[in-house]
């Protein structure tokens, strides 16, 4: 699991970005990779998943 923060999110088109801690790369997350709700500024955990357009944040939980 990585771990980061919530950058942006969107609660009514259901996407937002999450920023790795480690090396502040950005990764899309959809609102169908999120275990917890989220909110802009949140410290989360995540795994990567290949998605169309690049790595996808997925399992995004509350830390």
């Amino acid at each position: 699991m990585k771990e980061g923060k919530v950058k942006f999110f969107n609660d009514s088109k259901g996407f937002g970005f999450v920023v790795d801690s480690a090396d502040n790369q950005e990764y899309f997350v959809h609102i169908s990779g999120l275990v917890d709700e989220v909110r802009e500024g949140d410290d989360v955990t995540f795994d990567l998943k290949e998605g169309r357009k690049g790595l996808n944040a997925i399992d995004v939980k509350l830390v």
